[in-house]
This record gives structure tokens, C-alpha cells and sequence, in this order.
């Protein structure tokens, strides 16, 4: 039982880089897949240049839309956005569009891997740019005449000349180019990204740790709690119910404080909280309103703070 504790714990604590490696390991698995089993070029020349890309780029498409779907962050902030009496300054408007750029980073990952991986194949690419009329008077420079005709062709191998089937080779080889490109160019943005936010943390790394540690354990408190109120309200219904009796008063929290608590967090360095239901208790015992003042800011490395759900707390 102790090593399956030291286990869960190792695997709780990697959880963010162990979820995104599965997540670009599933995505590049779901393209060889593609690749081999759906993808059939038309090597047509009409055809050739949308169905390339059409598989090169939709999927990947889908993976980020998806990446948004599966974000707590994204149903924290859209969550009665619309409702009448919602606060839409520009300072809530703001923040809202940096949590969306950072949403939008997050949710690149599973894309980029996509068409990375794609690229390293070739098989798209090749099927794209066979089409492609600018690509098709680059290669032919200088070759037979019926070069430029029977370029899509090639990827279905059905062309007779030898000097125009070896431009294959020469597609793969810009395809391979371009997906290494690509990753060297999202490892450098995503560490020059990671060591600015780090510098910018108004925290030290300490406390960062500490932070996370707070959340997951309110997370997981939070979630047995709210399952232990929520059964006996439910008892308490179902029996006042078949009893035809009146049920016993409940201290429930109203809509305006499941409201405040799932606002986004803003960040005040004047006033230490580490999560926005910390805040919402301390300032609820002094009076004072949760809303951001023009001190609160969104930090970049502490997006963790809304990223956490009751729904994914594990029961330990």
C-alpha cells in the first residue's frame, strides 16, 4: 500500500508533464494511424493541394478547439459571462483576453504535435504540395516539359518518367525540413515563454511549491465536503419526501457566492491569497467585495490556481 501511495504521489506531482507527454503521444499515434489506414491521395491536380491539406490542418484544428473544451479555465471564465447584471468592463475584458491567450498556448500543444509529426511523415505534405502550382514551377525548373503535368502523380508513384518520380524524395526531404523546423522553433518559443514568466513571478519558487500544494489539498477537501452536503440535503429531500414532511434548514451558499468563488483569481500583492476561495472567506469576514480592484492582475505562472477542478481531484 506504501509503494502504490509513493507511486500515485510521484504520478500527482509530474501530473502537468506526464499529461501533456501522453497527450503528444496519442496525437502523434492518431496521425500514423491516419496516414496509413485513412489517407488515400487523389493525385489528382485539381484535388491534390485541398486534400493534403484538409488532412494536415483540420485535425490539428479539432485537437485545439478540443484543447479548449477539456479546460476547466475556459467553463470558469465563460460560466455566466452572458447572464444579465455580468460585470463587462474593460478591466474584466482584459483579463479575460489574457487568460484566453494563455488557454490558446496551452491548447497548442496537441495541434503542433499533429502537424509536426505529420510533416516528419510526409505523406500530407507531399500529397499538398504535388498540387500545389507554385511548388510544381520551382521542381520542374529546368526538367521535361510534361513535368508540371505529372507531378501529382507522383505520390502515387504512376509516373513513368524517373527524373520526375525522384522529386518525391525531394518533397519528403522539405516536409522532414519544415517538421523539424517546427519543433525547434515551439521548444525555443515555449522556454523563452517559461523562463519570462518565471522571471516575472512575484513569488519566489518556494512558495510556488507550497502554492500547489494548498490547491490540491482545498481542491480535495473542497470536493469531500461538498459531496458530504450535497448527500445528506439529498437524504433530507427524499425522506421529508415519502414522509410528507417539512425538511430541516440547511446553510447552503447562495448563488452570489458560488458565483464570487468561481471567478477567475487575480493576483494583489498587497493581500496574500492562494486561491480565489481563500479570498472570498477573508474578505467576506471584512466586509469587503471580492471583485479585482485596479491592483489585481492576471499572472502568467499562476494560471495553475484556475486550472484546478474539483471533478479531477483524485480520491486518496
Amino acid at each position: 500500500m506504501e509503494k502504490f501511495r509513493a507511486v500515485l504521489d510521484l504520478l500527482l506531482k509530474h501530473r502537468n508533464a506526464l499529461g501533456y507527454g501522453l497527450v503528444s503521444l496519442l496525437t502523434a499515434g492518431g496521425e500514423r494511424i491516419f496516414s496509413t489506414a485513412v489517407f488515400q491521395c487523389p493525385c489528382s491536380a485539381a484535388w491534390n493541394l485541398p486534400y493534403g491539406l484538409v488532412f494536415l490542418l483540420v485535425p490539428a484544428l479539432a485537437l485545439f478547439l478540443l484543447g479548449y473544451v477539456l479546460s476547466a479555465r475556459t467553463w470558469r471564465l465563460l460560466t455566466g459571462c452572458c447572464a444579465p447584471g455580468a460585470r463587462t468592463d474593460c478591466g474584466a475584458a482584459l483579463r479575460g483576453a489574457l487568460v484566453c491567450a494563455q488557454l490558446s498556448a496551452v491548447a497548442a500543444v496537441a495541434p503542433l504535435t499533429w502537424v509536426a509529426v505529420a510533416l516528419l511523415g510526409g505523406s500530407f505534405y507531399e500529397c499538398a504540395a504535388s498540387g500545389s502550382a507554385f511548388v510544381a514551377r520551382r521542381l520542374c525548373f529546368g526538367r521535361s516539359p510534361g513535368c508540371a503535368a505529372q507531378l501529382p502523380l507522383v505520390p502515387c508513384h504512376q509516373v513513368q518518367a524517373p527524373d520526375v518520380q525522384d522529386l518525391q524524395q525531394e518533397l519528403k526531404a522539405q516536409s522532414q525540413v519544415l517538421g523539424w523546423a517546427l519543433i525547434a522553433v515551439v521548444i525555443i518559443v515555449l522556454l523563452i515563454f517559461t523562463s519570462i514568466t518565471r522571471c516575472l513571478s512575484p513569488v519566489s519558487f518556494l512558495q510556488l511549491k507550497f502554492w500547489k500544494i494548498y490547491l490540491e489539498q482545498e481542491q480535495r477537501i473542497l470536493k469531500s465536503q461538498a459531496t458530504e452536503h450535497a448527500t445528506e440535503l439529498a437524504k433530507e429531500n427524499i425522506k421529508c419526501f415519502f414522509e410528507c414532511s417539512h425538511p430541516k434548514e440547511y446553510n447552503t451558499p447562495s448563488i452570489k457566492d458560488w458565483q464570487q468563488i468561481s471567478s477567475l483569481y487575480t493576483f494583489n500583492p498587497k493581500e496574500q491569497y492562494y486561491s480565489i476561495l481563500h479570498k472570498y472567506v477573508n474578505r467576506k469576514e471584512k466586509n469587503r467585495s471580492i471583485r479585482s480592484s485596479k491592483e489585481d492582475a492576471v499572472v502568467p505562472v499562476l494560471g495553475f490556481v484556475d486550472s484546478s477542478d474539483i471533478n479531477s481531484t483524485p480520491d486518496v
